[in-house]
């Protein structure tokens, strides 16, 4: 209790720093700004109050921060152990064995699917340590956060897409999926109207060749964003609750 105090006092100082100085760190000289003059205390407290309720909704998130921040910290563990080249390897390693027995025991297209999946697996989990490895917080927060969602949701999409088999279990979800965005997030300014008169999720691509591609695009679309929006809570668990080495 005694953390998530804390937690959520730092959460409010860095709201305050925004507009008023030395509130989130205070200098070890002069010590925390206080307002000086009547107008400075009104704005004070008034900034003060309207991020009271802004913080209560902010501190949910700020715990998801630090769920992600835990679990890729172990992942940026593995790949300082093994390096980029390692962490591609062991990828390629657990992929290509799935895709191996796929071979022996299932048909040969529940293994191309399986085979497509792997490729796509290797290569954003590979972009994603090789960003991750960079280092800096932007460059994490740009690409390998985007690269490592893709790396969970896409495999899934193309074996779907390959394998006729099990495309009711990954594409009819992601339909449903898409219609509700469209029906919430994308509401805002007749955006889902725009987007359903302009693309057919089921056969957009057909006309270049590449069918699926639309179920491809959309999880791409989820991907990115989602991915930013991670990094930039776990630089937000950063400011707030900063690791003993950062």
């Amino acid at each position: 209790m005694e953390a998530l105090l804390l937690d959520v006092i730092r959460l409010h100082e860095t709201w305050m720093e925004l507009v008023f100085p030395r509130q989130l760190d205070p200098s070890a000289v002069l010590g925390k700004w206080k307002p000086e003059t009547p107008v400075q205390t009104v704005g004070y407290y008034l900034w003060s109050i309207l991020g009271a309720p802004l913080v209560a909704v902010a501190y949910p998130l700020l715990l998801v921060g630090f769920a992600t921040r835990f679990h890729a910290a172990k992942l940026d563990s593995a790949v300082a152990r093994f390096g980029v080249l390692g962490a591609v390897l062991v990828a390629t390693l657990v992929w290509g064995s799935l895709t191996l027995l796929a071979h022996l025991q299932l048909p040969t297209e529940v293994m191309l699917g399986i085979a497509g999946a792997s490729v796509v697996a290797v290569v954003s989990a590979g972009a994603a340590a090789g960003f991750s490895k960079l280092g800096g917080r932007f460059v994490s927060v740009l690409f390998a956060y985007p690269f490592a969602m893709t790396a969970i949701f896409l495999p899934p999409v193309v074996a779907g897409l390959l394998t006729p088999s099990v495309s009711n279990l990954v594409l009819d979800p992601s339909y449903d999926l898409a219609v509700w965005i469209l029906d919430t997030f994308l509401a805002v300014g007749g955006i889902n109207e725009t987007l359903r008169g302009a693309f057919d999720l089921e056969t957009f691509g057909e006309q270049w060749g590449v069918a699926g591609l639309g179920y491809v695009l959309m999880w791409v679309g989820i991907s990115v964003p989602l991915g930013w929006f991670l990094g930039v809570l776990v630089a937000l668990a950063n400011l707030i609750r900063p690791k003993p080495d950062a």
